[in-house]
């Protein structure tokens, strides 16, 4: 049974720093792209980083790129989301999702963490 669990969120001051953590199990971690997708509030869901098994290809989204490093450690079957500069617009449910054809095409998602930037 895949099971993705999100953790590392919180309150954050807008400039400060979160490491995000995704703990995976139930399936080969190292076989697959994993992406963080998060969802502000009122809004859809917005794709922000993707990470190869291999850790040999990696993509941001032009809102997050240069703030956000995306990393995963396959011994430990997890994966992490590192954002600093956060600005209030980072403010959303993160969540990390397992993508099989490496297309955007998630086939389990964990529950989320919750980001709020707020002075």
């Amino acid at each position: 049974q895949v099971q993705l669990v999100e953790s590392g969120g919180g309150l954050v001051q807008p400039g400060g720093s979160l490491r995000l953590s995704c703990a995976a199990s139930g399936f080969i971690f190292s076989r697959y792209t994993l992406s963080w997708v998060r969802q502000a509030p009122g809004k859809g869901l917005e794709w922000v980083s993707s990470i190869k098994g291999s850790a040999d290809i990696i993509n941001y989204a032009d809102s997050v790129k240069g703030r956000c490093t995306i990393s995963r450690d396959n011994a430990k079957n997890t994966l992490y989301l590192e954002m600093h500069s956060l600005k209030p617009e980072d403010t959303a449910v993160y969540f990390c999702a397992k993508d099989p054809h490496s297309d955007f095409s998630y086939d389990h998602w964990g529950q989320g963490t919750q980001v709020t930037v707020s002075s």
